[in-house]
């Protein structure tokens, strides 16, 4: 590969100082003329029926615009894929905090002083709120009839025979991977493991709640701004939620303040709508944290068992997995009908016979979406736990056994995947070397390791760049910057494509009405979506500029080459960039406009996925059952790292985001009411928790994006609480089964072990 002039930099954030002094307008900054407040009265019932509604006294409340029910909005239905949630409850509501009424006034106190005035007589139902007892034929239907809601997916069938399977009672979606024959796989084995892990629910965390505003200009047209990473998926579900075309909607570019998966929803902003159009007045409405911890769209609660046979030499012959997360009472908040990690329970290991039930099971819960690589860390603690069993069971050292088992160049993976440039042993080394895996350790001290791959997403992202007679480039991006830092990515990739200094660069976000179409951020995609369609329309731009060069110099496009801030000729003239653009100004062809569209390829046959490798040294205190993390090592297979500053910020937070899971965090859950319902219940790690962080690159110009980058959005967190958690048994001999893994848990089991002893 050429040297590289801008690509490989630790870059700042492009839009930092934006930040930092207040300037960038996040949604909840809207502010408009007339705006009014809205805000929702939530039910306090999981599963109940709706006999009567008061709202006289919220009516005559001074300054209160509109109170809206479902009665007085359209009978529809709202989701991602599958379309099955209510913008208010009609009839029935099916989790505790679902919205019921909703009122819009002059501020937010007003607001609030009215939702207390609303009277509302419930019926209580049964509820159900455990998966496996939400499956059983008797239990209480969370929905009636499922069949009626738009895009619910057809029953699916075991791939190879088309067999359909049966319907279970609450099953939102059910899907059956498979590849090989799972049973003459365990036919083979010299034996056979089982064990079950759960994994409870657990939530973004990010800064910003929920948030949107609404216009309804008298045009019949809307304005939307909303924390939502999508804009354009966002758009077409908004408008088929009100009824209008997507060309009558426009989504507003505004900041958002933190995604990790979970700002990809509708929330609010339907109800915005009908309150802004029942009271004519724009409307904003910004839910509270305790909102976000107790409605909002939290990872999924799993339960997992894994059944694997293995030779007595340690070589996988068969693995079956099954898999339920518990959805909550709604799949609207799912881009998907399943959850997509649950491929992952085979691992980046050679198993040629494996099986993958996934289950996704309506309960009166909290309805769950998406959280940074979803489904990935329940499945992969789950696996990476059920590995390590195995390993000890066998004798043979946990990085031996992984080592022996690795996929290498050549291998298909688990489900029949055919990856090539694989990493996946070297990145296991280069973890282990990092941690001096083997060495001694002392007393209570201990270590563990875990691996997770990932493939980068696909699909269309778009950009405009245009270029003004200063010299300045400005670039439209179609996807938000959720604090990743990826429009300076973007930035870097123009200035290294127009060889220009970066601080020429500017990147902004457009808006629905200005952008072509494009998937939005996640699924590890944007540094190569995004980045392919930068690179794409700053070569356009660098080509109108070679055009217009060559008019000046009388000779052929071909014929000129940019070097050092100048077009030069083959005869030797040459032209400055600055003076090109004069030039073009008094003729009148600035400013030099262009966008672009990429759109990944459909065939993922060949795909090139990210291997990550991390090992967590533990101290637990036998006295009080404290884990202490003395330090992760975290190995990456990231091909070019397009900015290192931005990189080692996505892997500290993963790492942080992935021990917060393993030993902290847990939204609780009791009889359908989230009782961490707030910051100071519900604990996120702080920088007490933080332990020192060693990584390791493996730098191969080998991935999908722009110059060789590879994913790394969603590889850091995932194998970290299996990782601790092997840590924990390494260091005390005692092995937990679900997480978090906190002092308590530690303790009890210890005093267990020593009256068991």
């Amino acid at each position: 590969m050429a040297s590289l002039l801008n690509i490989g930099r630790p870059a700042g954030h492009v839009e930092g100082p934006e930040k930092v002094t207040g300037r960038a307008k996040y949604s909840a900054d809207i502010n408009l003329p007339g705006m009014l407040w809205g805000k929702c009265v939530r039910s306090p019932f999981p599963h109940a029926r709706i006999v009567s509604i008061d709202t006289t006294r919220a009516r005559v409340l001074l300054g209160v615009h509109a109170v809206i029910t479902a009665a007085d909005i359209p009978d529809v239905l709202i989701g991602r894929n599958i379309v099955d949630m209510p913008v208010l409850a009609r009839d029935v509501v099916r989790f505790t905090g679902e919205k019921v009424i909703a009122v819009a006034a002059e501020s937010a106190d007003i607001a609030e002083e009215a939702v207390a005035l609303i009277d509302i007589g419930y019926e209580e139902l049964p509820a159900v709120f455990d998966p496996i007892e939400a499956m059983e034929e008797g239990a209480p239907r969370v929905h009636a009839d499922t069949s009626r809601y738009k895009y619910a997916p057809i029953p699916p069938f075991f791939h190879g025979d088309n067999q359909i399977l049966p319907p279970i009672p609450n099953v939102a979606s059910r899907v059956l991977e498979s590849h090989g024959d799972v049973q003459a796989g365990f036919a083979e084995a010299d034996r056979i493991f089982e064990h079950t892990f759960y994994t409870p629910n657990v939530h973004q965390g990010f800064i910003e709640p929920h948030a949107c505003v609404i216009d309804i200009p008298s045009d019949g047209s809307v304005d939307v701004w909303t924390s939502n990473k999508g804009p354009f998926a966002a758009r077409s579900q908004f408008a088929e939620a009100v009824g209008l075309s997507a060309e009558q909607v426009r989504l507003n570019a505004a900041a958002i303040g933190g995604d990790f998966g979970g700002k990809g929803d509708l929330m609010d902003s339907v109800v915005a709508y009908h309150l802004a159009k029942s009271s004519g007045r724009p409307v904003k409405m910004v839910m509270t944290y305790a909102e976000e911890l107790t409605a909002g769209n939290p990872r999924h609660a799993a339960l997992i068992t894994i059944r694997s046979g293995v030779t007595n030499d340690g070589r996988p012959t068969a693995r079956q997995a099954k898999i339920i997360f518990n959805s909550g009472a709604y799949a609207a908040f799912k881009p998907l009908h399943t959850i997509h990690g649950s491929v992952h329970a085979g691992g980046p290991y050679r198993v040629d016979n494996v099986e993958i039930e996934c289950l996704v099971v309506y309960t009166n819960n909290v309805p769950c979406g998406h959280m940074r690589s979803p489904g990935g860390p329940q499945v992969v603690f789950a696996l990476e736990s059920h590995l390590d069993i195995i390993a000890h069971e066998l004798g043979i050292d946990p990085l031996e056994f992984r080592l022996r088992n690795a996929l290498q160049e050549g291998d298909v993976a688990p489900l029949g995947e055919r990856y090539h440039n694989i990493l996946c042993r070297e990145t296991l080394q280069a973890a282990a070397d990092a941690a001096g895996w083997g060495s001694d350790k002392e007393p209570w001290v201990g270590r563990g390791i875990a691996m997770y791959e990932r493939p980068a997403g696909g699909g269309s992202s778009s950009a405009t760049l245009t270029v003004d007679a200063n010299g300045r480039f400005s670039m439209l991006a179609a996807i938000p910057d959720t604090g990743t830092g990826s429009y300076t990515i973007l930035q870097q990739i123009v200035a290294e494509e127009l060889q220009v200094p970066l601080e020429s660069i500017s990147v902004h976000h457009g808006g629905t009405a200005i952008m072509p179409p494009d998937w939005g951020v996640g699924a590890s995609r944007v540094s190569h979506t995004a980045g392919k369609a930068a690179a794409m329309v700053a070569r356009e731009v660098r080509e109108a500029l070679v055009q217009a060069a060559a008019r000046e110099l009388n000779c052929q496009p071909e014929q000129v080459r940019w070097q050092n801030g100048n077009f030069v000729a083959d005869t030797g003239a040459s032209i400055s960039l600055a003076e090109l653009l004069k030039q073009a100004e008094r003729i009148g062809e600035l400013p030099i406009t262009r966008s672009a569209t990429y759109t990944s390829p459909g065939n993922y046959e060949e795909e090139i996925t990210s291997y990550t490798a991390q090992i967590a040294e533990v101290e637990v205190d036998p006295e009080t059952g404290q884990v202490k993390l003395r330090k992760i090592y975290s190995a990456h297979d990231a091909g070019t790292v397009l900015n290192p500053l931005t990189h080692q910020g996505q892997i500290d937070g993963g790492v942080v985001q992935g021990l917060g899971q393993a030993l902290i965090e847990h939204l609780q859950i009791e009889d359908g009411v989230v009782s961490t319902a707030h910051l100071g219940d519900y604990k996120l790690p702080s920088i007490t928790d933080i332990p020192e962080l060693e990584t390791v690159l493996i730098e191969t110009p080998s991935g999908p994006t722009p110059y060789g980058g590879k994913a790394i959005g969603e590889l850091s967190n995932v194998a970290v609480p299996a990782a601790i958690a092997n840590a924990v048994y390494d260091a005390t001999g005692v092995r937990f089964m679900e997480l978090p893994i906190t002092a308590d848990k530690v303790y009890e089991a210890l005093q267990a072990s020593d009256n068991a002893s």
